[in-house]
């Protein structure tokens, strides 16, 4: 039986302890609890979306224009095509939770990896690096996000390339000055000495001391890709075969000062949803912050 060695023994203890340093931090953190509850409540909806909602979002299901509370088969109503609101809402809520956490994935991944490489060689290869970043900082990210889009056929891939693609620049910026901070620190210098190669000592040693920003900044990214999504569905630049919450609202423009149920709940979903991850955003970044925990 392969037994675990004293530093990784070291390594599983100290994880231990900033999961529980972070769980405590939240659980004093009124906001962040709240957020989490949020969050968690989206995360029912959607899941269990297709057992208390079942049927296609897209398929007439009753009469048009039904308000809510008027027929206990559809306790949300009916659009103008008699779509049932409450299965489309909850479509839509795995859309969006969909798009928001793998475009965030791959914003993440493509900030990691410029903001580390950058941060560790510096010099000219830094320098071209944040060249690179301040180009897609300088276009607006909804117009960029409009044009890839537009260019590509309306998807959910496309979508989540276009959301990722324009939102990488700030987290490449925070890795970097993490990796500028922490490439001079003893344990860097100490792992150097003892021969350990540019690709382990990115990945062992300063990459992780490098994430608790990162993480705190993705739930924040998060928030802003199902705005993103929605707005481009809202367009009619979202993926025509999904139900998504802007989808639901630009559907429901026209009907909005006779029936504003049609706007108001898809548009109280997205309220709720970007509220519950920057509530935890915030949360984490106090909790992942040191000099933040001494107060």
């Amino acid at each position: 039986m392969s037994t675990l060695t004293l530093p990784a023994l070291a390594r599983l203890h100290a994880g231990w302890r900033t999961g529980r340093a972070l769980l405590n931090g939240l659980l004093r953190n009124p906001p962040a609890l709240a957020g989490a509850i949020l969050l968690l409540a989206v995360i029912v909806a959607a899941a269990l979306g297709p057992v208390l909602f079942p049927g296609d979002p897209w398929e007439m299901a009753g009469p048009p224009m039904l308000w809510p509370g008027d027929d206990p088969a559809h306790p949300l109503g009916t659009d103008f095509m008699g779509r049932d609101l409450a299965t489309g809402l909850a479509a839509g809520a795995r859309v969006s939770l969909l798009i928001g956490l793998v475009s965030t994935a791959l914003s993440a991944t493509l900030g990691i990896a410029v903001g580390a490489i950058g941060g560790y060689f510096r010099g000219r290869i830094d320098t071209a690096l944040m060249r690179l970043t301040e180009l897609f900082q300088t276009v607006p990210k909804f117009v960029l996000a409009v044009v890839l889009v537009a260019i590509f056929k309306p998807s959910v891939t496309t979508v989540v390339m276009a959301i990722g693609v324009v939102s990488w620049p700030a987290t490449a910026r925070l890795v970097r000055a993490e990796f500028l901070s922490l490439r001079e620190r003893e344990f860097v210098l100490a792992a150097e000495t003892i021969g350990m190669g540019h690709v382990r000592l990115i990945l062992t040693q300063i990459l992780p001391n490098a994430l608790p920003p990162v993480i705190a900044m993705a739930t924040l990214t998060v928030a802003t890709a199902i705005q993103t999504e929605a707005s481009l569905s809202f367009l009619g630049l979202g993926d025509p075969n999904v139900m998504s919450w802007g989808t639901i609202i630009g559907g429901g423009r026209e009907q909005v000062v006779d029936a504003w149920y049609l706007c108001g709940l898809p548009g109280l979903a997205i309220m709720v949803t970007v509220l519950a991850f920057n509530l935890l955003g915030e949360g984490l970044n106090d909790a992942l912050n040191p000099h933040l925990r001494q107060r």
